[in-house]
């Protein structure tokens, strides 16, 4: 008789079917747990990018409405970028408007997902090009600071 196969009257899981069970289970688990920590860097990897992007582009506008003559610029070393993060979040007075209006160019600093704060790295325009401390003059850039290194096995984060 095979072992599914029970005699009348017999109730219960017998231990083979436990054991046959747990190591299914076990299998599964051992598959699955790398699987989700992939999965979740991946996720960090990819709020990274957009992070990036959103206050690359928020810098870049920034610079536009400055060179425009919109956001007058008190400190010659600005070149046209902002001071600091913080001033795209709080909002810069447009010149020449008699309302105060301000134009923000972030909604906030966004946390940075591979270190878990809001410090992100940052270059000014008087900075060279792979500097990882900052000069303090303007915002030209942010990077993570993170130096672990991304998915794709070549780069690191703070390269980014």
């Amino acid at each position: 008789m095979m072992f599914w196969m029970r005699e009348s009257g017999e109730r219960g899981i017998s231990l083979f079917e436990i054991g046959l069970a747990v190591a299914l289970m076990a299998i599964l688990a051992m598959v699955a747990i790398p699987t989700a920590h992939l999965m979740a860097r991946r996720v960090k990897e990819f709020e990274l990018r957009q992070d990036l992007l959103e206050m690359r582009r928020g810098i870049d506008e920034y610079h536009r409405y400055a060179q425009q003559g919109l956001i007058m610029q008190t400190e010659v070393e600005q070149d046209f970028y902002p001071p600091d993060l913080e001033t795209m979040v709080k909002g810069v007075v447009i010149a020449n408007d008699p309302t105060g209006k301000k134009m923000r160019f972030l909604r906030r600093i966004p946390v940075d997902p591979m270190m878990g704060d809001k410090e992100w790295g940052m270059r000014s325009t008087r900075d060279d090009y792979d500097a990882s401390m900052w000069g303090g003059e303007n915002v030209y850039d942010v990077f993570s600071q993170s130096t672990a290194l991304s998915l794709d096995g070549k780069t690191h984060y703070n390269e980014w």
